[in-house]
């Protein structure tokens, strides 16, 4: 059976992490020394004309980030110049397909730190979480997922549409793999990167996060959900239909369960 932990932010203490190439040092573009070696730290965050969110987001990241690479998902505003301006040792990379799987199956497969951390760009997600991710990594869990409905989580955007379908998903997870998680689709999360092969991802869309999930569990990934705050996005319209993707995510759910899916509608695989 795996283990989760549903914990409240109070109880648990949220360590400064420090290392040869923190967020500072990345600033600054300067390594600063170490006394022992410790788990390199990667963020990979996917970006869409996320211009107008991303200071602010590039601006809270914490100490002990080692890379951070910026996904770019054909941009069309100034995504990638505003990334330079205001983090420059970060990695502007282009995006290989479509969607927000294939933004992030990218960033994965150019990450180079022992932990890899994923947020999104358009301020719903804090930055400064980060380290009570990193946290439980570092003390013997293997897949860290926010969650916005333990103790000391929540969200200011959740519509009620997709919080019902939020719940309808968990308890399909529940019964078909005997798992008790509160939060499916949600793309805060942190794992191990030596796990990458273990999880083979696929999925193009949104419904990766369900995928990354699903996959981790029948890996036997020792899970950890801690809780999480779900900000208004700053500025502009997600990308996300809660229809379309919430189907998407049916279908990754109960295909990865033993191959059954619902008809596609065209959709990819």
């Amino acid at each position: 059976m795996h283990d989760t932990t549903h914990t409240a932010h109070a109880k648990i203490p949220l360590p400064r992490i420090a290392g040869p190439a923190g967020t500072a040092s990345l600033r600054a573009g300067q390594p600063v020394p170490d006394a022992a070696p410790r788990d390199r730290v990667t963020l990979v965050v996917p970006a869409r004309n996320e211009a107008r969110n991303l200071p602010w987001v590039l601006q809270q990241i914490p100490e002990g980030i080692d890379e951070v690479l910026l996904i770019d998902g054909d941009s069309t505003d100034a995504t990638s110049l505003i990334t330079s301006r205001y983090l420059p040792a970060a990695r502007v990379i282009p995006q290989s397909g479509p969607g927000k799987g294939s933004a992030l199956r990218t960033g994965f497969r150019h990450a180079t730190g022992d932990i890899i951390v994923t947020i999104d760009a358009d301020g719903s997600m804090s930055p400064q979480e980060i380290p009570h991710y990193v946290h439980f990594l570092e003390n013997g869990y293997d897949f860290v997922k926010g969650s916005r409905f333990v103790g000391g989580g929540g969200s200011l955007d959740l519509t009620r549409l997709r919080s019902l379908g939020n719940h309808a998903l968990m308890r399909l997870v529940s019964g078909l793999y005997g798992y008790r998680l509160t939060d499916l689709c949600y793309g805060f999360c942190a794992f191990r990167r030596c796990f990458l092969e273990h999880l083979d991802l696929r999925s193009t869309g949104f419904e990766i996060e369900a995928e990354m999930t699903v996959r981790a569990l029948r890996a036997g990934l020792r899970i950890a959900e801690v809780p999480s705050l779900e900000l208004p996005r700053r500025s502009g319209r997600s990308n996300l239909n809660a229809l379309r993707d919430g189907h998407r995510v049916l279908r990754t759910v109960l295909r990865e369960h033993g191959g059954v899916r619902p008809p596609t509608r065209g959709e990819d695989a």
